[in-house]
């Protein structure tokens, strides 16, 4: 035990000494990239493109396919190399019509969105009398039996808004298993309130879970003022009686990955990652979500190369098929990207994923072990010029980079401002002209600074969790 421990700390000392060591030109060229980034770079003219040629991209559809195609040459275009296309099998989901109604004797129109991959209702549609829930805690307190029949309507309250987006997981939940659970006590429809922090009359969407191979019941998702307005009829002791129609369908595809390179000049086969996802909801054009992702990280990674090759490989990766859920674990481009890497994901010395708008980056959150080290330190004085400040470990990443982490790799997060991302995110309202260039440059400059001063170090992430791991 005592020589795992000593090994542990020589690999700790291995990663903070050449740090320490680094030499003035590795931390002047993160400067000037950094520095040139704010300048000028090719983000916007990447988001611009890609969201006025191809509109939504729902995954698998032609036209993430065809905007997958497009970002491969523009990839080769910017001086990549290794650019290349990777399918993989997946199902696909069009929304179709729909539509929602209250019945009886206060009749009015509802706005609301089917959320992602349920199924159709029949065509006359489904007329039934809500039990309303006010969370999901009370929809899973009610008995086997009790839904039968009726339209669940689960009210998780508005979404609270926070820099960092924490008041969004309490309500995707409900969007997640909601449907199953009602389900299960015999409800015919689904509905909840939008995940959401806004107050508009625009639905949020987003996929629910297969259970059996299909989402169990038509599910939908109600505009933040028209959930207050069923809520507000019960609280008035209303009978609420709802019709709900829509035409949603599944049906077989492929989705891809795009991945491209700038190959390393003296450490080709130790690969950075960086991530975002190509695929995006049908109600807008995924400006945000999450066509600014791969827009910062194309534009650092091009920026780097312009500089000079850096001394590890950096790859940046377009995802496919991020925002649905599938019958199995094969839909999704991460899951389908370290399959095919297999072995080689040992190569992989860290990845990061921007997927959360692009408003600025306030904080630097890195692998565990890496937090105080002298690394850190240096990364963390290049990025304070730009308002970013040390952040908490990061240990996940997002969806698309998960497989990679859960696979061993290190991962590191910029993290975003989100106050206003929840707005906006899976509706209609998810268009070019929320992006704000100069947020989305301070972005860019974030990640390319970073990255290039992670590819021309020496620093090993990987030995300094496991030197903080025998530590414990």
């Amino acid at each position: 035990m005592a020589a795992s421990v000593l090994a542990s700390a020589v690999a700790l000392g291995l990663v903070v000494t050449p740090v320490l060591a680094q030499d003035a030109k590795t931390i002047r060229a993160a400067e000037q990239v950094r520095d040139q980034a704010l300048k000028g770079n090719i983000a916007l003219d990447y988001v611009t493109q890609i969201t006025t040629r191809f509109g939504p991209r729902p995954a698998g559809s032609r036209a993430e396919q065809d905007a997958s195609a497009w970002a491969a040459d523009y990839m080769r275009a910017h001086g990549f190399q290794n650019v290349r296309i990777e399918t993989f099998p997946l199902i696909g989901w069009e929304r179709g019509e729909e539509s929602a109604e209250i019945l009886g004797a206060r009749p009015q129109k509802l706005v609301a969105a089917a959320l992602g991959h349920s199924i159709a209702t029949p065509a006359e549609g489904i007329e039934a009398d809500i039990v309303f829930f006010d969370g999901l805690d009370a929809l899973m307190a009610a008995p086997a039996g009790s839904l039968a029949g009726k339209i669940a309507v689960v009210d998780g309250g508005q979404m609270v808004r926070m820099q960092n987006g924490s008041g969004y997981g309490s309500l995707s939940r409900i969007r997640s298993v909601g449907p199953t659970e009602a389900a299960k006590r015999g409800a015919v429809a689904f509905v909840m309130r939008s995940a959401g922090s806004d107050e508009h009359r625009m639905p949020h969407t987003g996929t629910t879970r297969y259970v059996d191979g299909k989402v169990p019941l038509p599910s939908f998702a109600l505009s933040a003022p028209d959930a207050d307005q069923v809520a507000r009829l019960v609280g008035m002791g209303e009978t609420v009686r709802l019709r709900l129609k829509s035409t949603a369908h599944t049906y077989e595809t492929v989705s891809q990955n795009v991945i491209g390179d700038i190959v390393g000049a003296s450490r080709p086969d130790e690969i950075i990652v960086l991530g975002s996802h190509m695929d995006s909801w049908d109600l807008g054009t995924g400006a945000i979500d999450d066509a600014a992702g791969g827009a910062i990280t194309l534009a650092a990674a091009k920026l780097i190369a312009e500089q000079g090759r850096p001394a590890r490989t950096i790859r940046v990766v377009l995802y496919g098929s991020e925002e649905v859920a599938q019958p199995t674990d094969h839909g999704n481009g991460g899951g389908a990207y370290v399959r095919n890497i297999g072995a080689g994901v040992e190569k992989h010395v860290i990845a990061g994923e921007s997927d959360f708008g692009a408003d600025r980056v306030y904080a630097l959150g890195l692998p565990p072990g890496s937090q105080g080290t002298d690394f850190a330190k240096v990364a963390e004085r290049i990025l304070r010029p730009l308002g970013v400040l040390p952040g908490e470990a990061e240990l996940f990443g997002g969806v698309d980079i998960g497989p990679l982490a859960r696979a061993g790799v290190p991962v590191f997060g910029l993290r975003q401002d989100g106050t206003r991302y929840f707005d906006l995110h899976h509706t209609a309202d998810d268009t070019l002209d929320k992006i704000d260039p100069a947020q989305m440059t301070q972005n860019v400059a974030a990640w390319a600074a970073l990255v290039r001063l992670i590819a021309d170090s020496d620093v090993d992430f990987r030995a300094a969790r496991a030197a903080q791991e025998a530590k414990r």
